[in-house]
């Protein structure tokens, strides 16, 4: 791990821009980015900018993965659904400040690799599945947190039902060409749902159940 790459990219990009909470900065410096980026792009792990994965893929931009981690307000007691494992970057960072983490990721081989360096770090709470984030954690439902790394163009409502009471989800949606960040949460009954940024996502895309 680049120590002094990654204390540089949380200070420049991440506090910098105005993420405080003491948590989730413990979890980047504990999380080694160059390890969830492919071996070409490792010398651009900490660079201010999401970088490509298989299959169309993305690993976000640090700043981001911060952003919408921080809008979670998590304590550590929560079961926390994520939606886009990909490399297996922010899910790391989740593990590190949630309870358990219940990940899915389409593409079969991603969820693998994903799976591989979670181990690696030692990192032991996350179920990470292949399959559609939206329907495979059902039965573990409702979370206390959601965070999507895929954007579905209009609101998932069988995703936002998943939700518990006092919960808070955090995810891209819009179509490729404009999409903002959305903060949704659910207090006495009710759905309250905030605009935030605009962001550019990979679409959400749906797919069968898999192991």
């Amino acid at each position: 791990m680049s120590e002094e790459a990654n204390q540089r990219m949380i200070r420049d990009q991440i506090v910098a821009r105005g993420v405080a909470d003491a948590r989730v900065l413990a979890a980047f410096r504990a999380t080694p980015r160059e390890l969830f980026v492919p071996p070409a792009f490792r010398q651009s792990a900490y660079d201010d900018n999401p970088l490509p994965l298989a299959h169309g893929q993305t690993i976000s931009q640090p700043f981001i993965v911060a952003l919408m981690t921080e809008l979670l307000q998590l304590r550590g007691d929560e079961n926390v659904l994520e939606i886009g494992a990909g490399s297996g970057y922010q899910t790391a960072i989740l593990a590190r400040l949630a309870r358990t983490v219940y990940s899915a990721e389409l593409e079969p081989d991603l969820a693998v690799a994903a799976r591989d360096r979670l181990a690696h770090l030692g990192i032991d709470n996350v179920e990470l599945r292949a399959g559609d984030g939206v329907a495979l954690f059902q039965e573990h439902a409702p979370f206390d947190a959601i965070l999507s790394a895929a954007a579905p163009e209009f609101f998932p409502e069988a995703l936002i039902d998943q939700l518990a009471e006092g919960g808070r989800c955090i995810l891209p949606v819009g179509a490729a060409d404009l999409q903002h960040l959305w903060l949704v949460e659910k207090r006495n009954g009710r759905v309250d749902r905030q605009r935030l940024d605009a962001v550019r996502f990979v679409p959400l895309r749906e797919g069968r159940d898999r192991t």
